[in-house]
């Protein structure tokens, strides 16, 4: 459905993108990750028409997109902040797209009654947007989206602005609503439980180059490189070197996976793979503090201070977790050992 190829925007000296590839399948949504300035929102732009690139291709269904301007390009986009029409009412919204289309309006009508019945909001037609809340302006403005039936459907920070509870009830429901719809979509975030919670495919980007990409269970067991660990929440990363089935480290000799590639690198230990016990019976540490995740299994997370190296994080559940200022020992699960490639 979509293709970039070596594409490449340049804002003076600086790369927005650089020589970024990337597919989008049709019927997947893809979530494009990464902070502030990795080139996410440049790439949707790009994509929708709204920015030139310097190199490179874009193309949908295999057509090269250079010199077709934003409204002949067949997409949807949608804005962090809705950008909905103050004077227009619920319905008057949904079918703007409609109507730059040229749908009667009958057609338009059923459409927009059949878009908001998707969207959860059955009847909404005639309400003033001003009276809505963030989350009912939010599915308005993707039922716009909707409405034209774009071959490709680009969400920018989609969910941004809605308190955490509401995201996380919406991120569910906009994955059944678009493997429903068999939409094709392209979202750019930099919140990674939502691109995880909603995406087939993840694509993590830094300074405008592509990082990973892969499956959300792909990325989240086998981060590429310590970059990605650590902007997917990781900080249990150390230098070691690889001897067997163990590795040196700070912490102290740690088991890693069969078939572990020997030497030195950077190894990455996920919290869940740091096991609590008798003080007596592993690496002693001092619990430094401990947050309340609440909403998981492993709803505590520890701060741990060992005799020697780096402050380790854990993560237990609420029955198990000792207080702050208690010595735990602390023992390493090889499943959850990563060896990170730079």
């Amino acid at each position: 459905m979509l293709r970039l190829d070596g594409v490449t925007v340049r804002f003076g000296d600086r790369a927005a993108l650089d020589s970024v590839g990337l597919e989008v399948a049709e019927h997947e949504t893809v979530c494009v990750l990464g902070p502030s300035g990795s080139g996410k929102s440049t790439l949707l732009r790009v994509v929708a028409g709204l920015q030139e690139a310097d190199e490179g291709r874009v193309l949908l269904s295999g057509r090269d997109q250079s010199g077709v301007p934003p409204h002949k390009r067949g997409v949807g986009l949608m804005f962090q902040d809705h950008q909905l029409f103050p004077q227009r009412d619920v319905g008057g919204n949904v079918a703007f797209g409609l109507r730059m289309h040229g749908t009667d309006k009958a057609a338009s009508a059923a459409r927009v009654g059949e878009l908001l019945d998707l969207v959860g909001l059955p009847g909404a037609q005639r309400r003033a947007v001003a009276a809505l809340s963030g989350g009912e302006q939010q599915r308005v403005a993707l039922a716009r989206a909707l409405a034209p039936q774009p071959r490709l459907l680009m969400l920018d920070e989609p969910l941004g602005q809605l308190d955490r509870s509401l995201r996380e009830r919406l991120v569910v429901e906009l994955r059944a609503l678009f493997h429903r719809l068999g939409t094709t979509v392209l979202a750019v975030t930099h919140d990674q439980g939502e691109a995880f919670a909603l995406a087939d495919r993840v694509v993590v980007m830094r300074d405008g180059r592509v990082a990973q990409a892969g499956t959300p269970l792909e990325v989240w067991r086998r981060p590429a490189s310590e970059f990605v660990a650590r902007f997917l929440g990781f900080d249990n990363v150390v230098a070691a070197t690889v001897e067997g089935e163990a590795a040196v480290t700070p912490w102290g000799k740690l088991p890693v996976p069969g078939g572990t590639e020997q030497g030195d690198c950077l190894l990455l230990v996920r919290p869940t793979g740091v096991r609590l016990t008798a003080p007596e019976d592993g690496l002693r540490c001092a619990v430094e503090a401990r947050t309340f995740r609440g909403g998981s299994a492993s709803a505590v997370t520890l701060l741990l201070r060992p005799g020697d190296g780096p402050v380790l994080e854990a993560s237990c559940g609420l029955r198990e977790a000792p207080e702050p200022g208690e010595t735990v020992g602390v023992t390493f699960d090889a499943r959850d050992v990563v060896r990170l490639e730079g």
